[in-house]
């Protein structure tokens, strides 16, 4: 147990071992660190469907906010799937959300990988929409949300301790802390059958 909060798991042969078997994965993290690269991957070697908070939730066409009841409902019924990997943040739906969660992924890398992170990929998709993105919603950065990324740590993360601690304690936390780990993660779940 770490620090009585949650249940860490800081082997990642372990927690490749829990991947393999859940059916049913969230995947936390600030932007940029690489949550949906990391989701869609695990999505496709595991068959799981892949669940995008921005995409399928939070953004309608042209960085619309979608009705915050009707974001409620969609969560609430794309959870009671069977099998899925869940890519997105959003603590105030963690109530709801880790109950019906097998394992967390805790994207945890250093701000500044995640300010690159953000950065690097905006040439990228310059006018077009990422593939975890809402249809519309074409790549952009601004001071806003270059500033989510730098106080993400000291904003959000706290709120992220408390709803996993209160909705999910017995939910196994991985915390990836660096690209190596990531990279090391999906090696060792193998490759794509």
């Amino acid at each position: 147990m770490h620090d009585g909060s949650h249940q860490q798991i800081t082997d990642l042969k372990q927690a490749a071992e829990h991947i393999r078997t859940a059916r049913r994965i969230l995947v936390i993290g600030c932007s940029g660190g690489g949550k949906s690269t990391l989701s869609l991957e695990i999505a496709r070697r595991f068959g799981l469907s892949y669940i995008s908070l921005d995409r399928d939730v939070y953004w309608l066409p042209g960085w619309v906010t979608r009705d915050r009841v009707e974001q409620r409902m969609i969560i609430a019924t794309r959870i009671l799937e069977e099998r899925w990997i869940m890519d997105g943040t959003n603590p105030s739906s963690l109530d709801i959300r880790l109950p019906r969660t097998d394992f967390v992924v805790w994207v945890r890398m250093q701000r500044l990988v995640c300010m690159w992170g953000a950065i690097s990929r905006w040439p990228k998709w310059i006018g077009r929409t990422r593939p975890e993105m809402a249809p519309g919603c074409i790549e952009k950065i601004d001071l806003e949300f270059l500033r989510f990324i730098w106080t993400f740590e000291e904003k959000l993360a706290p709120r992220l301790v408390a709803g996993i601690a209160e909705h999910g304690p017995d939910v196994p936390v991985l915390e990836l802390k660096s690209r190596a780990q990531m990279r090391e993660l999906l090696d060792l779940l193998g490759p794509p059958d």
